[in-house]
């Protein structure tokens, strides 16, 4: 087993952590990444329809990504 998953308790009791209980990798991508200049093609502004409901991401002034429902 991995030490990096033991928690401080496992560490000194010597049990290992339960699976559900591991810390999880920081880092971790999502399984599909999407870059923003070709999702908006130009724009600054797109609908996204999610089950019936629009919503709207906008990039502002600073560069930053503002989603609206």
């Amino acid at each position: 087993m991995n030490s990096q998953h033991l928690s401080l308790t496992s560490a000194v009791s010597g049990c290992p952590e339960p699976e559900h209980r591991r810390l999880r990798p920081v880092a971790m991508r999502p399984a599909r990444t999407l870059f923003s200049m070709a999702v908006f093609e130009g724009e600054a502004e797109i609908g996204i329809d999610h089950h019936g409901e629009l919503y709207r991401l906008r990039i502002t002034r600073q560069g930053k990504l503002i989603l609206t429902k």
